[in-house]
């Protein structure tokens, strides 16, 4: 379990912060930026949940946010290099995971009004918050694509993103009314 006493450290005064195998890296890192993105989409959800009243909701989210700290401790600890294990203390992102968020999106997805135009963000305050959430999870997967491209990411953390923004749309969707309040695009409507 991890134990903090002290906040501040000075250590990342110079523009470094350390990772979990003790190496110490540039804070405008991919990798850096997107365990920070996925810290974001987690504080957005928080913001998500004070407009839920739903308790399946809300505890569907409650379990996301955790896994989003588990993901965050993934993409901050370096994979091992070939024919090395990883260290006792790496937290690796699992495909149950993602799988548990395939079957609560289908769940919520059941209860939804067919689409029949693009939804844009809006509505409830709830869903408001979750399209947020979802956009800010968009980007952290954009920079843990941008990250693969320089150093070795844990394939499940990409599908878990990939698959948590998908769910956010679709709870988005559930909370305005079940699809019956959301916001739709009009093509060209204010010419």
């Amino acid at each position: 379990m991890v134990k903090l006493n002290k906040i501040y450290t000075r250590t990342g005064d110079d523009g470094s912060t350390g990772l979990v195998d003790g190496s110490r890296l540039s804070k405008a890192s991919a990798r850096v930026r997107a365990y920070g993105d996925v810290d974001e989409t987690n504080a957005v959800i928080g913001l998500a949940k004070l407009h839920i009243k739903a308790r399946s909701l809300q505890d569907m989210l409650s379990r996301i946010q955790n896994d989003l700290f588990d993901l965050g401790a993934d993409l901050a600890t370096p994979l091992p290099a070939e024919g090395q294990s990883d260290s006792e203390y790496a937290l690796r992102m699992i495909p149950a995971q993602s799988k548990r968020l395939e079957t609560e999106l289908d769940e919520l997805n059941a209860d939804l009004e067919p689409l029949d135009s693009f939804v844009l963000p809006g509505g409830s305050a709830a869903a408001s918050y979750l399209h947020q959430a979802r956009t800010v999870c968009r980007r952290a997967e954009r920079v843990v694509v941008e990250m693969i491209a320089v150093d070795a990411v844990n394939p499940d953390a990409l599908v878990y993103l990939n698959r948590l923004s998908d769910f956010l749309f679709v709870a988005a969707r559930w909370c305005n009314d079940k699809g019956k309040n959301d916001v739709k695009w009009v093509p060209g409507a204010h010419r």
